[in-house]
């Protein structure tokens, strides 16, 4: 930022006019997106007046966006709740109350559903905006004090297919590099990500190496920034069509095959070869040759595929980094293994400059992840099934634990409707906004009995709360976070929590008020029982970090300062897994009645579903969402720029504002989702990934057409808002 670089200091941050300069600093790491960068939390008194760019931090470098520099404004912002509140049923007032009895509340009312309805009836939803030791406290909570395993969390919905893609090939659910790794690659394929909105820190850092020599694909339905932009022009721009992720990439791998492009001694030495060798006779097959594969994925030059698939395979370092445009498909998980068999063809692994990357959407997505939140897996990705494993937890718990499988968010809620899950506690998420097929969301949340949001803000999820537990800001806590490098990076305090309680403590409190005899004084003690159960962590330690500045996972004897890059010395499973990658079109189809499809993302300003930087300066840059339109489908409806239009499909309808441009396809729209008045996900449709229920937020039949205002839906849900939005405390004073 020029602020920053300023070499006069004539240009100084608003707050630091204002308030003065700062008096002391605080390194903590950011929580916004998955890169992970470490800033210096500037303040004066209690007050944070300037956060800077911390120049030792291993991941940024001493560079920032415009989010993690100037969106920290939200953790004093007045919509902030500070105390407790309950009411009886989600169309009363919010009634303030203390911790004591909002706590009890909760846990009295899950005991009685437990009793009433069974073992199985209630539930938590971790978050990956806490830090690991948080997450990890509220999967232990479900697990010991609910006796199930009914946990889940917001990796569910963007990238549970990488976690069983790459397991499945691989045997390691994260992504293979770190950032660093990119001033080696001389070859990037970039797969359903826009880092230069999503990930800015390591975009810049892409751009750097482009402008040095290295060479970019880029598969997409919209020209990004990364397809061209000022001294950026991309080898190839596949713009396919969405939902085509699988077809494209067994056409890449086709080529390779067919032209003998494959690294056979890697193969040979580091992979199954009889799987190669059946994958390899699948992908030769005609039917996915650059001419069939051209017509699938809509695109009018077969042969770009062709040289695509020649420069990823024999231009030297090859690296791909992919994003939700791969993993929220009906075939996610497919798509995921279509990239590692590519890596693993060519030989691409194991290796400074080159491998498979997922970028993670937000600050501690790996972390929640690799803390067990999901409803078959403990800590480290190991399956509740393995006796060994779960007897680790029973020992130190003193519970016996469920070995089957609980319910995934979207399970949870179909249950919730069917009348057996009648109970909740939500820490950190926002469902009704962030989850697809907005009206199911609703019904599940409103059949319950003891919805539990636990969260900064009256979020949209609150809405159908009976007891609402503030937050806490990650300046307000100390603990972890794990990004998408797979780096462990410490969060520190920086002030008191405004609402009394750390998350951590808050989840601590609500344990033993429904009798868990839980006994922590600081989330270093959470992270040294994360190290002495999972083998993955058994090095790491509050200590560790503080000396190394982070470390990356796997941390234990066979690498007691991380592993920067993974499968150096052999693939994590053994030998690596080929897979065939039969591209299935998804049941999402267009027709007369919705002849487009929407796909949807991220803008640079905004992060997730807003709801911490719409309460920051950032909105000026982002005030509403658009809807994308190529010229020729709005010259066909009439629509002109900044009209108002109606967005609908199968599920539902919303209006927005059309924004016509050329950077989307003819055929395609898209918009972003971090506004709740335009609810983008009452529109998206319930078709998941096949192996794990992942949503396909990124195809959806949609029909566009003029509108005169707002849709019925976003009538009825502004005025369910404001009467599920009242507190007691505001009428009396009114």
């Amino acid at each position: 930022a020029c602020v920053q670089a300023c070499p006069t200091d004539a240009l100084r941050e608003k707050p630091i006019l204002e308030k003065g300069m700062p008096d002391r600093s605080v390194v903590t790491t950011c929580a916004y997106c998955g890169v992970g960068c470490n800033f210096k939390a500037e303040l004066k008194g209690d007050e944070v007046v300037r956060m800077m760019p911390y120049k030792a931090g291993k991941a940024n470098h001493g560079h920032s966006c415009v989010k993690g520099r100037f969106a920290y404004g939200y953790a004093s912002h007045p919509d902030r709740i500070l105390t407790p509140m309950v009411r009886e049923k989600v169309t009363d007032p919010w009634r303030e109350t203390t911790w004591e009895e909002a706590l009890g509340r909760a846990a009295s009312e899950f005991r009685r559903i437990q009793a009433k309805y069974g073992r199985g009836s209630i539930g938590g939803i971790t978050s990956s905006r806490c830090t690991d030791e948080e997450t990890y406290l509220v999967q232990k909570l479900v697990r010991q004090g609910f006796g199930n395993n009914n946990v889940d969390t917001c990796a569910r919905v963007c990238h549970s297919p990488t976690g069983y893609g790459l397991n499945t090939t691989l045997g390691s659910s994260a992504g293979t590099q770190d950032f660093d790794s990119i001033e080696a690659c001389d070859v990037m394929l970039l797969i359903g990500a826009n880092p230069a909105d999503a990930h800015p820190v390591f975009a810049s850092r892409m751009k750097k190496r482009l402008r040095e020599g290295a060479k970019i694909i880029v598969i997409d339905p919209r020209r990004t920034d990364l397809v061209r932009s000022p001294h950026i022009e991309a080898a190839y721009h596949l713009p396919i069509k969405p939902g085509t992720n699988v077809a494209i990439l067994t056409g890449l791998a086709h080529v390779v095959v067919t032209e003998k492009l494959y690294d056979e001694a890697y193969v040979r030495a580091y992979c199954d070869w009889d799987a190669f060798e059946d994958w390899a006779e699948f992908v030769a097959d005609p039917h996915y040759s650059p001419e069939q594969t051209a017509k699938v994925c809509g695109l009018e030059d077969a042969e770009i595929i062709r040289q695509a698939a020649r420069l990823y395979a024999t231009g030297g370092n090859a690296a791909i980094y992919y994003g939700l445009g791969v993993t929220e498909h009906s075939q996610g998980s497919t798509a995921v293994m279509g990239i590692a068999n590519l890596a693993m063809a060519t030989g691409n692994l194991g290796k400074n400059g080159a491998g498979v990357n997922p970028l993670r959407g937000q600050n501690n997505v790996q972390g929640s992840c690799d803390m067990g939140s999901f409803p078959h897996e403990f800590p480290g990705y190991r399956h509740i099934a393995i006796d060994p494993v779960r007897k680790i937890y029973e020992d130190l718990w003193g519970v016996t634990l469920d070995k089957e499988p609980g319910l995934r968010i979207n399970n949870m809620l179909d249950a919730a409707v069917d009348g057996t899950f009648r109970g909740i506690y939500i820490q950190g998420e926002d469902i009704l906004q962030s989850d697809p097929d907005t009206h199911h969301v609703a019904a599940g949340l409103e059949a319950m009995e003891c919805v539990v949001v636990h969260d900064l803000f009256l979020n949209e999820t609150a809405r159908y709360a009976h007891v609402f537990l503030p937050g806490s800001t990650f300046l307000e806590k100390d603990g972890t976070f794990i990004y998408a490098e797979r780096r462990i990076n410490l969060v520190r305090k920086v002030m008191e929590p405004r609402a009394r309680y750390a998350d951590w403590e808050a989840t601590q409190e609500l344990a033993r008020a429904i009798g868990l005899d839980w006994n922590y004084t600081h989330p270093s003690q959470v992270m040294d029982e994360i190290a002495a159960t999972t083998p993955t962590f058994s090095g790491v330690s509050f200590d560790l970090l503080e000396r190394e500045g982070s470390v990356q996972w796997p941390c234990n004897e066979k690498a007691p300062l991380g592993t920067p890059v993974m499968h150096i010395d052999g693939i994590v499973r053994g030998k690596g897994n080929f897979v065939r990658t039969e591209y299935v079109a998804t049941d999402e189809k267009v027709g007369p009645r919705f002849p487009l499809l929407l796909t949807t993302g991220r803008i640079l300003s905004q992060y997730n579903v807003g709801a911490q930087t719409r309460r920051t300066g950032n909105v000026a840059w982002h005030e509403e969402d658009r809807l994308e339109i190529h010229p020729h489908d709005a010259e066909d409806r009439g629509i002109h720029e900044g009209d108002w239009v109606r967005l609908a499909s199968r599920s539902g309808e919303t209006t927005l504002r059309a924004l016509i441009t050329d950077r989307v396809a003819p055929g395609v729209v898209y918009t972003t989702f971090h506004h709740p008045t335009t609810q983008a996900n009452v529109v998206t449709t319930d078709f998941t990934d096949w192996a794990t229920s992942c949503p396909e937020f990124k195809v959806t039949a949609v029909q566009v057409s003029p509108s005169n205002g707002p849709s019925e839906w976003q009538i009825e849900y502004e005025d369910l808002s404001r009467r599920t939005r009242r507190r007691a405390d505001v009428e009396a004073a009114e």
